[in-house]
């Protein structure tokens, strides 16, 4: 592969130049969504492999025998895949381009897909993640920038912000087809393999596209960017001749940096980079990514009391961050990213403290997701009780029952809580979670779900696709996506352990305290970008 794959269809002769070449006045708008559209089907499948995550480990969990530790290893094997690619993503998006970046992506999450679905052990199914993680990490990153540099600047916001619609609903599909698949002989294959076709279709459509103009000026073909230009603005020749001369102008002012000068003070660089870093890390510590990848294991946590049940339940997730990203997709470049980052704070603090609350006073709040791991015998394991292996096909590893046997006074006390009754310091008893408190911490749950999918899921995105100088802009998107994805696998692999160490509701705090952090970091370091071309953000943010 190499930088004259992406542009091959335009170069290959005059009358294929002449191919390309507008006519005046002709709208082209439906390539600009076409082309939008076709990146997105990246979020499309992101968002389908973390949906589907859940649902999937309470099937593999019982067929495997896995282990609260395997079950983690299973759930981050994805995002470990994901923080490979990025390490090495940006010298191939700035190298190759973002189209063909796109490609390569989707060709790697065919390739994993079909691994997933022969699998027959642990080792194979942890490959096959790692492949599809670093397929679709790759082309999250691609497709955000990839949009961004196709798009006019009025409508730049709504179409990154596609990327995360189309994430959304992969969402929703990946919760409602694990539910699907649920009772089906060997479903979760069914469910690893339903990826394929959009991975397909986006790769088939791609080849057709135009590379970004950005790109192309970079390598050099001024001509070729113009031609894409052209077509992408409908051929209304000022408006391309003054975009293109913006474009030219930027990267003469950034040619001269390099990617170790995101880490200096030169054009406010590694101001830029904090503030791309802060915001994804905060993304990940407010806690959404456990959220999807835990949701049926914390719902049977908050009383739902199979895992039918919690996967139906879920799958309101799903829903819920649909609905809630249309607003901002709508509203992005009339409100600006700020203010939805703001609103989606406050929000998100408030349900988490209000889950918190509730899961303190509900009797389901034991020290972890996983307690019932614990058999009576703490010097046994789960798979080895008196030297006969426990069926965990048809035990509930998430199950928020009590081990058959604690000692003292906790296990005193644990069977007056089996009974509904635990004296209180005024001596009233206390009754079992209710229905209500059940539902209750659900609605807390789908609010905290809407807010982020309002705020901090798509707005996060268009924020860091915008603060970049082009000349570093695919390596700087990369160490981003890099610490955002380090992020994300250090809190799934350690998620079952620390609520085991703490509990559900201190975690839920823990969340709501990084929620308000996250309010006043966007307050007084986010920057206003709305309204503003890439070349003015970047101008504005080198001088501050």
């Amino acid at each position: 592969m190499d930088s004259n794959s992406e542009t091959k269809s335009m170069t290959s002769d005059p009358s294929e130049t002449q191919k390309l070449e507008p006519h005046r006045g002709t709208g082209s708008s439906w390539l600009v969504l076409v082309a939008a559209g076709a990146a997105s089907l990246s979020g499309l499948m992101l968002g389908y492999e973390m949906g589907i995550t859940s649902g999937v480990l309470l099937q593999l969990r019982g067929v495997l025998s896995l282990s609260c530790r395997q079950q983690e290893l299973l759930v981050s094997s994805h995002l470990l895949g994901a923080l490979l690619i990025c390490l090495a993503g940006g010298p191939i998006l700035d190298r190759y381009g973002r189209r063909c970046s796109l490609l390569l992506s989707a060709v790697l999450v065919v390739g994993g897909s079909v691994v997933l679905i022969a699998s027959s052990s642990l080792v194979s199914l942890t490959i096959g993640r790692v492949v599809v993680g670093m397929g679709t990490a790759l082309s999250g990153t691609g497709a955000c920038l990839y949009i961004a540099e196709i798009s006019p600047r009025e409508r730049r916001g709504l179409l990154v912000t596609l990327y995360e619609l189309m994430l959304v609903v992969g969402v929703m599909l990946g919760f409602s087809c694990s539910y699907a698949f649920a009772t089906l002989p060997d479903g979760w294959a069914y469910t690893f393999g339903l990826v394929i076709p959009p991975a397909l279709l986006q790769i088939s459509v791609l080849v057709f596209l135009p590379p970004s103009p950005r790109f192309l000026v970079t390598q050099g073909k001024v001509e070729q960017a113009r031609i894409v230009l052209a077509r992408l603005r409908g051929g209304v020749q000022e408006s391309v001749e003054k975009e293109l001369i913006d474009i030219r102008t930027g990267l003469k002012e950034e040619s001269e940096h390099r990617f170790l000068e995101l880490f200096s003070t030169k054009a406010n660089l590694r101001s830029r980079l904090l503030t791309g870093v802060t915001l994804v890390f905060l993304q990940q510590a407010t806690g959404q990514p456990n959220i999807l990848s835990y949701a049926s294991p914390l719902l049977r946590s908050v009383g739902f009391n199979s895992d039918s049940a919690a996967t139906l339940a879920s799958t309101g997730f799903g829903v819920v961050k649909v609905v809630g990203t249309i607003p901002a997709v709508l509203l992005v470049d009339s409100v600006g990213p700020k203010s939805f980052l703001c609103g989606g704070a406050v929000a998100m603090g408030m349900s988490l403290v209000a889950l918190g609350a509730l899961t303190l006073q509900s009797h389901t709040n034991l020290t972890s997701l996983c307690k019932s791991h614990t058999i009576s015998n703490h010097t046994h394991t789960p798979w080895d009780l008196n030297g006969t292996s426990i069926d965990l096909e048809n035990s509930d590893l998430f199950s928020t029952d009590l081990p058959y046997q604690w000692n003292g006074e906790e296990s005193e006390r644990t069977n007056r809580e089996e009974d509904g009754i635990r004296e209180s310091g005024g001596g009233r008893p206390y009754v079992k979670a209710s229905s209500l408190m059940k539902w209750a911490s659900l609605i807390s749950l789908l609010v905290y779900v809407a807010a982020f999918s309002i705020s901090l899921g798509p707005m996060v995105y268009v924020v860091i696709s915008e603060i970049f100088p082009m000349g570093v802009r695919g390596r700087a998107v990369s160490v981003v996506s890099a610490v955002n994805w380090a992020t994300n696998l250090l809190i799934s692999m350690t998620f079952l352990t620390f609520t085991e160490k703490i509990g559900v509701a201190n975690v839920m705090f823990l969340y709501a305290a990084m929620s308000f952090v996250l309010l006043v970091f966007v307050i007084f370091c986010v920057p206003e970008t709305k309204g503003r071309t890439l070349e003015e953000i970047s101008k504005e943010l080198a001088k501050k």
